[in-house]
């Protein structure tokens, strides 16, 4: 049932209001208040998926109760209620974030079409946010090692920033995990998280895939398109893999980051863009530098902030627990109860030569739970974890 609360302090408007809503639809249970203060004082002390409120009232005006209500619940969308004088300080307050706003004496339909699209867009975000916890929870960081414990406050001192970071470690330690969590954890969360694999694009395409192209540009450039860093704009964009990008696009990508400018491939326009990166890599970048295979000036762009993402075998006392998140999280794919690890079993486990890191240890639990019995043992480990 949707919750609406309407703040009037003419009793005929509030009267006309809520029979209006009532009368169409049953589903919402619609709360009064005569003045800004008693509306604002509902408000801090119930849930409301709506709020109608007058411009002109005493106590509090609506401009007032709507930069308040901004500032503690600043999901529920607000319907101002203005008088043929207010409609300038109506047109104010979508400027300050009310969904809309109505004239009196308000029109039927045009009033039960206003409180429908809000509820609607309340609900958008309630289950965004809902996808957004799923998200998160997809790119939870698992362990409680000294070392995963330094990443952790590496990223909640640099997420709110705008701090370039280079993230560097091997295959399958979860260098992804940090790029989401920076990005969740950031003034640009609301905005994309987009990824590029620059290791799994040709080296002829990458330029394309980055910064777009138009019509002609080559041969099968049947039409203009965006690339990966319009996509991104206002967001963040992970380079994943940098070290394995062309010279030439690393020119590119240093010219953006320089000028916060792209140019598509073919054309001679300039497009801004407000893009934060994040990149990362399994290769020693200097090395990579001294043998002329990447940029030196692009390096020091990229590793403002340089974050390092240890080997599996180096925090072997997260195993245990990323083997029970992992054991959950399969067992919730797959529909079915989660298996118990045996102390043995995890003992074991914590003694292997993790050399595929967390993907290797995430593919292995996965095969025992398949394989093992209903408690995985240490006989199931040496039968079915062995390389």
């Amino acid at each position: 049932m949707s919750k609406i609360i309407i703040i009037e302090d003419e009793a005929a408007i509030r009267r006309v209001l809520v029979k209006i809503l009532s009368e169409e639809n049953d589903a919402y249970q619609v709360d009064e208040a005569e003045d800004g203060a008693a509306g604002l004082e509902k408000i801090k002390n119930n849930d409301y998926d709506l709020v109608l409120c007058d411009i002109k009232m005493p106590k509090l005006d609506g401009v007032e109760v709507l930069e308040e209500v901004k500032k503690i619940k600043p999901e529920i969308p607000m319907v101002m209620i203005s008088g043929h004088g207010d409609m300038e300080t109506a047109i104010h307050t979508m400027r300050l974030g009310a969904f809309d706003y109505i004239s009196k004496p308000p029109d039927l339909n045009r009033l039960l079409n206003t409180v429908r699209n809000a509820l609607d867009k309340k609900q958008l975000v309630v289950e965004n946010k809902i996808l957004k916890k799923k998200v998160s929870k997809n790119y939870e960081m698992i362990g409680e090692s000294e070392s995963i414990n330094h990443i952790k406050m590496m990223i909640d001192k640099v997420a709110q920033t705008e701090a370039r970071v280079l993230i560097t470690g091997p295959n399958g330690t979860g260098k992804e995990l940090v790029a989401h969590q920076l990005h969740e954890k950031s003034e640009r969360s609301n905005f994309p998280l987009i990824e590029v694999n620059c290791a799994a694009i040709p080296s002829e395409l990458i330029e394309s895939e980055l910064f777009g192209h138009v019509k002609g540009a080559f041969t099968s450039a049947v039409k203009d398109r965006a690339g990966k860093f319009e996509a991104a704009d206002k967001g963040t964009i992970f380079l994943d893999e940098i070290g394995d990008m062309s010279l030439s696009a690393q020119a590119k990508v240093l010219r953006a980051l320089q000028e916060s400018m792209i140019t598509r491939v073919g054309a001679d326009k300039d497009i801004k863009v407000d893009v934060r990166v994040v990149a990362a890599t399994n290769k020693d970048l200097k090395t990579e530098i001294a043998e002329g295979r990447f940029r030196e000036d692009l390096y020091h762009r990229l590793a403002v902030i340089l974050i390092k993402v240890p080997p599996l075998n180096e925090r072997r006392d997260d195993i245990p627990a990323l083997i029970r998140h992992f054991a959950a999280k399969i067992a919730s794919e797959q529909g079915n109860v989660v298996k118990v690890f045996s102390a043995q079993a995890i003992k074991l486990l914590q003694e292997y030569d993790w050399t595929g890191n967390i993907r290797e240890l995430r593919n292995v639990v996965e095969r025992l739970i398949i394989l093992g019995g209903n408690e995985i043992s240490e006989t199931d480990v040496k039968l079915f974890a062995s390389k």
